[in-house]
């Protein structure tokens, strides 16, 4: 299964979005992100994500491309700029969209209070994450 994140700038939400389908998938889901306007990985997206012992020093953002999301099978928008300018997917894509708050909005500085905001929008994404992955293996045994 191919699982794709939009957001606007694949700074902090698409890419914790990413790293927990793979973290998840066991191998079973091939997870990518992309923003429509990349700003590249913002650091504390990096240092929240290592505090549960996931390596993002490597991620980049990236711009999205048709064919990135041809191949997905879903395609899961994480922020409300992302959900309105999506394009238009193929018949058998499946969109959802997951509206997370940017932590970005808290300001740049590594302080408590945009520490916290990074913190909760990771624990939420987890959560998601998790979530599809339970939804989606009920549905597999029903049918």
């Amino acid at each position: 299964m191919k699982v794709f994140f939009l957001c606007t700038g694949n700074s902090a939400r698409s890419q914790m979005a990413e790293a927990y389908a793979r973290h998840y998938g066991e191998g079973q889901v091939e997870a990518s992100s992309a923003g429509i306007d990349p700003k590249g990985v913002h650091p504390l997206t990096v240092k929240v994500m290592a505090e549960r012992g996931i390596n993002l020093s490597h991620q980049s953002s990236k711009v999205l491309t048709d064919e990135m999301i041809k191949g997905a099978d879903y395609v899961i928008t994480v922020c409300g700029h992302a959900d309105q300018h999506c394009p238009v997917l193929p018949p058998r894509v499946r969109k959802l969209h997951w509206a997370i708050e940017d932590p970005a909005v808290h300001g740049e500085r590594d302080s408590d209070e945009v520490l916290a905001a990074f913190r909760q929008a990771r624990d939420v994404i987890e959560r998601r994450v998790r979530d599809f992955y339970s939804t989606l293996a009920i549905r597999r045994a029903e049918t």
